[in-house]
C-alpha cells in the first residue's frame, strides 16, 4: 500500500512538471490573427500575452475604427490562444495523472 502511495506521489509530481514545462513551452507558441479586411494584425502567445500589433496608416485617421478593430481582433486571438492553452495544459497534467477511480472520468 505505502508503494502505491509513493508511486502515485510520484505520477502526481510528474504531472506538476509536465504542467510547468508546456506553461513554458506555450510561450513560444505564437497566434497571428487580422481583422478582415487586413488593416490590423496582431501575435498573441498561446499563453495569451500581446506580442506585436501592426496597424495600417488608414486605421490610425479614425480612432473610433482603430478602437473596435483593436477589440474585435484582440478578442479572436485571445480565444484562439485560450483554446490551445487549455488543451495543451489538460493534456500535460492528464499524461502524468495516475489512474484514480472516479478521478480519471472526471477529467474526461
Amino acid at each position: 500500500m505505502f508503494g502505491d502511495m509513493m508511486g502515485m506521489m510520484n505520477k502526481l509530481k510528474e504531472a506538476q512538471e509536465n504542467v510547468e514545462a508546456t506553461k513554458k513551452r506555450l510561450n513560444t507558441v505564437l497566434i497571428d490573427e487580422e481583422s478582415s479586411d487586413g488593416l490590423l494584425k496582431v501575435t498573441v502567445t498561446a499563453n495569451r500575452e500581446v506580442k506585436n500589433i501592426s496597424v495600417a496608416d488608414e486605421l490610425l485617421e479614425d480612432k473610433e475604427q482603430l478602437e473596435d478593430y483593436l477589440v474585435l481582433t484582440l478578442n479572436k486571438a485571445i480565444e484562439k490562444a485560450s483554446d490551445i492553452n487549455e488543451k495543451e495544459i489538460a493534456a500535460a497534467a492528464k499524461g502524468g495523472m495516475p489512474d484514480i477511480p472516479g478521478l480519471t472520468d472526471m477529467m474526461k
